[in-house]
């Protein structure tokens, strides 16, 4: 009976060494082509982009992040840089790219201040989320609303407020364009269900309770547009209730007196 026969291995392909120099040497070729991409004078930083920026400039940004122009460009880390960008406190939010051939395109979202409150060492500025940027000794050349009602202890440059009535506050001024807060000198939580904001033309704005604060703050934004286009004498506006009133001053009544004269 014939034996079965064992299945012939199939024969091993070898590479000529022709075929892996030429493979070797593409992958050099590669290679050098990237390095002079990387380190070419055409794709080095020589401009900034920077973008939804009010206060900071691009030597700032530069700065913060710890680049350089002259640097090349594909070695910067756009992630690593826009994490940097992020660590500063000014800097709410950011995006980096780049734009060839040296150009780097920042978007940033800044910390703005937004309002000023009390603490056991002075003042401090506060951002929409209730972040303290700054603060101060006094109160000299404030040019955003003061929160007062609250007391702020022991927190310091970075920290949150942690209130939440005071970020409700926050939260309503937001909600105001620049041109209608800057009408805005005070707001003052007089009661925990109480707050009253005053303007700067010492008019009370009654916001009542910290509640239906998109209405309120499109009824503040209405009355402080039409007091600029058209003042008019106001004592309050009350907005705590849902048919807003408004209680205009009375005039002043003027007393005539006369002398009697005697002969």
């Amino acid at each position: 009976m014939p034996q079965p026969q064992s299945p012939i291995p199939p024969r091993a392909t070898r590479r000529s060494p022709r075929r892996i120099l030429k493979g070797g040497g593409f992958l050099v070729i590669i290679a050098a082509v990237m390095v002079l991409l990387v380190y070419s004078p055409i794709f080095t930083l020589q401009h900034i982009d920077l973008d939804g920026a009010s206060y900071l400039k691009d030597t700032d940004i530069a700065n913060i992040a710890g680049i350089h122009r002259g640097e090349p460009l594909f070695s910067l880390k756009t992630d690593e840089v826009t994490s940097r960008l992020k660590q500063d406190l000014r800097i709410e939010d950011a995006q980096v790219r780049r734009v060839l051939p040296a150009t780097l395109a920042v978007h940033v979202t800044e910390r703005r201040p937004l309002a000023t409150i009390a603490t056991d060492y002075g003042y401090a500025d506060l951002d929409h989320t209730g972040k303290i940027l700054a603060v101060h000794k006094s109160l000299a050349n404030m040019q955003i609303p003061l929160i007062t009602g609250f007391n702020l202890k022991e927190k310091y440059v970075g920290d949150d407020i942690g209130d939440q009535a005071a970020q409700d506050i926050l939260s309503f001024l937001g909600m105001l364009p620049a041109d209608a807060m800057s009408q805005i000198s005070e707001i003052a939580m007089l009661r925990p269900d109480y707050v009253v904001a005053y303007t700067t033309g010492a008019v009370q704005i009654r916001l009542g309770a910290l509640d239906r604060l998109d209405e309120k703050a499109k009824l503040t934004k209405g009355f402080l547009d039409d007091q600029k286009a058209t003042p008019y004498p106001v004592e309050y506006v009350d907005f705590s209730y849902t048919s807003p009133v408004i209680k205009l001053k009375q005039p002043l009544k003027t007393t005539e007196t006369t002398d009697e004269i005697t002969e």
